[in-house]
């Protein structure tokens, strides 16, 4: 199958299912993960049509994006994997938006390099939802007021969150998500800030959400 059809394949699938969860037409958007793809294998996706992509490594990206955006200036690259302080500036440099702001050491350096650059990008805060020790992330409890430090002291654009649920094989879905978090205050007139979308666990599994 050509990269087109794919790709318009899984939009089709993205719609059907806006469509089922009563959901506004185009209200969900995919991000295409393109770490560990080089330059000549992404650029077929983007003459698809694909606008809004993922990687995971800040060195990894600089190799192929600055390219490839001098090339597509709509493109929107997303940082979804760990970001240490050290990278921030090259981050913020070719980042729009950066998914995994985990820690107030990290927050800080982003937020420092924003304005030292002059650049006002989409930030999303990184919640472990699983409490998985070997994953990155905030601890739920703790988001809400991570949330607020973001926003009120360093005036940061925290768009939204970004959650790692603990895997497991799917019986059915379900949205708990934990009861001292807020995310209706933290988020109001949010559509998605009902609840976060997490797995059902097996029954010898602890809670995925506090």
């Amino acid at each position: 199958m050509e990269v087109e059809e794919r790709l318009n394949e899984v939009l089709s699938r993205i719609r059907a299912s806006e469509k089922s969860a009563k959901r506004s037409e185009n209200a969900v958007s995919l991000v295409a993960v393109s770490k560990t793809f080089d330059a000549e294998t992404i650029r077929p996706v983007i003459e698809a049509g694909q606008r809004l992509f993922g990687e995971n490594r800040v060195q990894e990206a600089q190799a192929k994006w600055p390219a490839l955006k001098r090339e597509t200036p709509d493109i929107e690259l997303h940082l979804i994997g760990p970001l240490q302080s050290n990278k921030a500036a090259d981050a913020v440099a070719l980042f729009d938006v950066i998914e995994t702001i985990d820690r107030e050491k990290i927050a800080r350096a982003v937020a420092a390099e924003m304005q030292r650059q002059g650049r006002d990008i989409r930030l999303y805060v990184q919640v472990n939802t699983g409490l998985e020790p070997q994953k990155a992330g905030i601890a739920p409890d703790d988001a809400a007021a991570f949330v607020g430090l973001c926003r009120d002291e360093l005036a940061l654009n925290i768009e939204g969150l970004m959650c790692i649920p603990r895997w497991t094989k799917i019986r059915d879905r379900t949205s708990p998500c934990s009861p001292s978090l807020p995310i209706s205050a933290a988020f109001p007139g949010s559509p998605w800030a009902c609840r976060a979308i997490s797995k059902r666990q097996s029954p010898s599994a602890p809670p995925a959400c506090g």
